[in-house]
């Protein structure tokens, strides 16, 4: 039998880890391990955490190593066939990993699945049937606020949410840079997006699965950009640009030239005139600028799929 590890990496979780606990535990599929990476939490996660010692293998980290990094460390500790990647906000129903195992191994050279994702607030309501991208380069979350009678069919997708993200270890190994599988330049935000992106390049298939169900709490969206402190905004901000800086091409950029261009400005002019201090995050990308372009020029080195094929994903 295929073995997997779940991986959960927490940062003042003290709220819902025990919740998303109790749920993987009551996997129907057996879980070889549940690895627990705490970022330096401020809050009593790491109190709520020790209860749990006998089920996980709890790692409290003394700086704040990100969604990117504590979840890099979780994968360098397991050499189990799947991972789940887990936020602490979400509780899976009992047969999610079951089911997201199962859509993987009914396809071919399937690297990445998913399931509906619900709101806990209100489990009539989607958060994320997996991701889509359009031609200004903007990520969203398939199918969010929609009702969740929709989105009934299996389906291949452009990508996965990494609130609930199972990825086979074979194409964690094959896409990973420098031996990171989410970019640590990135921190946290977008880091899925771009695992995603890399992988389609790569010839590697993401599906959605609806028999396989969670329930998310998503909390910094809700709130509103406004009420999210500067570094989260500056990450969200400029993640989006390292992303395209490593993963577009030049033939898909002039494609679709005109809503690129039209985002852009509408974005530039927002953040000069609403949020100014945004655009402090360029220090950030011109800082690993040397960096990024030496992860572009492997990703093009391994890239396996053609412009038009990878073209088909970009929405309008």
């Amino acid at each position: 039998m295929k073995t997997v590890s779940i991986h959960i990496v927490t940062y003042n979780s003290s709220e819902y880890i025990d919740d998303c606990l109790e749920a993987v535990l009551k996997q129907s599929q057996p879980i070889e391990q549940i690895v627990v990476i705490d970022n330096a939490s401020k809050d009593n996660t790491l109190t709520k955490l020790a209860k749990w010692s006998e089920y996980c293998t709890i790692v409290p980290n003394e700086v704040n190593n990100g969604f990117a990094g504590g979840h890099n460390q979780a994968i360098g500790m397991t050499d189990t066939d799947y991972c789940l990647i887990l936020n602490p906000d979400v509780v899976l129903e009992p047969d999610y990993v079951l089911n997201t195992i199962k859509s993987l191994n009914n396809h071919t050279k399937a690297g990445s699945a998913t399931g509906k994702l619900l709101f806990i607030a209100d489990h009539s309501h989607i958060d994320s049937t997996g991701l889509v991208i359009n031609k200004a380069r903007r990520a969203f979350d398939r199918g969010a606020h929609q009702t969740s009678d929709k989105f009934e069919h299996k389906e291949e997708v452009f990508g996965v949410s990494g609130a609930a993200a199972m990825y086979t270890r074979e194409m964690i190994n094959d896409i990973s840079v420098n031996g990171e599988f989410f970019d640590e330049d990135f921190f946290a935000y977008k880091e899925d997006v771009d695992v995603a992106w890399r992988a389609q390049l790569l010839g590697w298939k993401a599906y959605y699965e609806p028999s396989a169900v969670a329930y998310h709490e998503r909390g910094w969206k809700e709130g509103g950009r406004s009420s999210k402190p500067l570094f989260v905004r500056r990450l969200s901000y400029i993640n989006r640009y390292k992303m395209i800086f490593k993963n577009d091409q030049i033939a898909l950029v002039l494609k679709h030239i005109i809503p690129l261009l039209v985002y852009e400005c509408l974005s530039f002019v927002y953040a000069l005139l609403r949020e100014p201090k945004l655009l402090g995050a360029w220090s950030s990308f011109f800082r690993k600028y040397s960096e990024l372009r030496k992860k572009r020029g492997i990703i093009q080195s391994k890239q396996k799929i053609v412009t038009s094929e990878i073209n088909r994903w970009f929405v309008k």
